[in-house]
């Protein structure tokens, strides 16, 4: 099964907590074990799975990747100005796979799957693939 969902952004760059979305998918899809594929359709966004209690982490996700990559100083910004936000994108990937146990994603206690927004705000199609039984 699969299915793509469309997250609207509303900074330039902010993580957003997509397990709700996911997860409603999972169970419609009716699969008992297996996989779910969350992939992002885009170049300057990321899938990730990070913390999802502290909203700090979020930020201090986004003032790191800043500090790693600046924006500003690539070849790529004579073009449109987000080099910085493909580099980051590109360093942290499109897309996650979670395992499925018993109907439900298997996530560690403080996990959650986010779309990593990069370059916004924007609206970001999200591809959710289920495999499995």
């Amino acid at each position: 099964m699969q299915e793509t969902i469309t997250i609207s952004t509303s900074k330039k760059q902010e993580l957003i907590d997509i397990t709700d979305r996911v997860s409603s998918i999972v169970k419609k899809s009716n699969v008992k074990e297996g996989l779910c594929i969350i992939y992002v359709m885009h170049a300057t966004a990321a899938i990730i799975i990070n913390e999802n209690a502290d909203p700090d982490i979020c930020l201090d996700t986004i003032d790191a990747l800043n500090d790693l990559i600046p924006a500003g100083k690539w070849r790529h910004d004579r073009l449109d100005g987000n080099a910085d936000a493909h580099i980051k994108s590109t360093i942290l990937g499109p897309s996650e796979t979670i395992p499925i146990n018993n109907g439900e994603l298997q996530l560690g206690t403080w996990q959650s799957p986010m779309l990593v927004e990069l370059d916004g705000p924007r609206n970001r199609d999200i591809m959710i693939t289920i495999v499995g039984d």
